[in-house]
């Protein structure tokens, strides 16, 4: 008799009493799912074969799960409910995920001792750092919204288009609010465009604290934000007053209907900015940059001007939004780059911020 076993991924189950051949089984039916390893056995083969291989399962308190893909039949494991299955209160069980098959894997040990990756601990100092920060944040915005909404008739009538006044007052809120907990460096500010020029501007995207930063340089430029933002009060109804534009992710209407309002803000005047990696970096990389914001420039002809950001992913991690670390931000205003072909703009600005990102990690060792 013989044992189906997969040593590399941990899996065993043990058929001494059903061997292959018993069974009607044939161990080069057994493939690996190239995925994780919760999926670690699959069994393609007869509907006879997955009926065999059931009685077997069902032995060792697991239940079998057939699932057709692409014309192929397969046959999944998960633990049974059985009081006497060892596998059953596992957290990594199928009573979670009822297409895994429990493994012992090193995907096992995640959150234990013997953890390759452990998470650090948060210390008590960033959780209090972060809780003043949002009530800091909260209290000025209140106030500077009150202001806001006085002006904004004025703003509508005589600029309604660049709403100077309200970045005027934006640069005042992010100002007010990180200054006492983080300082902001400049460099290259003799890069940047005259505030009336119109440019797209394009930044690295670490943290949610990218947006506090930005705003400091005082340019009324046009963020690019989620609908579902402006819905938060206070915070919401500023970014809807301020003209920042909205876009539903994963709808290729609304980034359509996006890419058009840009432009025609630049064509009245305006400038636009743009995270081009669409969302914050998880692990401190740059990830590839969309072509969006330099189609844009390409066809308005107007300047690209990169911005690196150093330091925000350190202070507010992506995900850890309710912390606040020590530290010091950098905001490195890179020269405009001008072109009329959106891929070289791409990689132009793309390759900018990657090596002053590398050169700043050098110099920081």
């Amino acid at each position: 008799m013989e044992a189906v076993s997969l040593s590399h991924t941990g899996f065993s189950l043990p058929l001494h009493r059903y061997g292959y051949h018993e069974l009607g089984l044939s161990s080069a039916s057994f493939s690996l799912l190239p995925m994780n390893a919760f999926r670690g056995l699959r069994y393609s083969s007869s509907l006879h074969e997955q009926a065999n291989l059931r009685k077997a399962a069902q032995h060792y308190c697991y239940s079998s799960i057939i699932r057709k893909c692409v014309g192929v039949s397969s046959c999944y494991l998960t633990p049974n409910e059985n009081p006497y299955n060892l596998w059953h209160n596992n957290p990594f069980s199928g009573k979670r995920n009822p297409r895994s098959i429990i493994v012992r894997s090193e995907l096992a040990k995640m959150g234990t001792h013997e953890v390759g990756y452990p998470l650090p601990e948060v210390p008590l100092s960033s959780k209090v750092r972060g809780t003043c920060f949002y009530a800091t944040t909260a209290i000025t915005a209140i106030y500077l919204f009150m202001l806001m909404l006085v002006v904004h008739p004025i703003v509508l009538l005589t600029d309604r288009y660049r709403r100077r006044i309200h970045y005027t007052i934006a640069k005042m809120w992010a100002s007010l609010t990180v200054a006492p907990f983080f300082r902001i460096k400049y460099e290259g500010l003799e890069n940047l465009p005259a505030p009336n020029s119109p440019a797209v501007y394009v930044s690295n995207h670490q943290s949610f604290l990218d947006i506090y930063t930005l705003l400091t340089l005082g340019r009324s430029f046009k963020f690019i934000s989620k609908t579902a933002i402006f819905l938060f009060p206070i915070i919401g109804w500023a970014m809807f007053m301020m003209g920042v534009v909205p876009l539903k992710r994963m709808d290729s209407r609304s980034q359509l209907d996006c890419l058009k309002r840009c432009m025609e803000l630049i064509r009245k005047g305006a400038s636009v900015f743009f995270f081009p990696e669409g969302t914050r970096t998880k692990d401190g990389k740059l990830g590839a940059f969309k072509k969006g914001a330099f189609s844009v420039a390409a066809k308005t002809k107007v300047p690209v001007v990169p911005i690196t950001l150093v330091g925000t992913g350190s202070i507010m991690p992506a995900g850890s939004e309710g912390i606040l670390n020590m530290g010091s931000v950098k905001v490195l205003i890179h020269k405009p780059v001008i072109g009329s072909d959106p891929e070289a703009l791409c990689n132009e600005a793309r390759n900018v911020i990657a090596d002053a990102l590398i050169l700043k990690k050098l110099e920081s060792k």
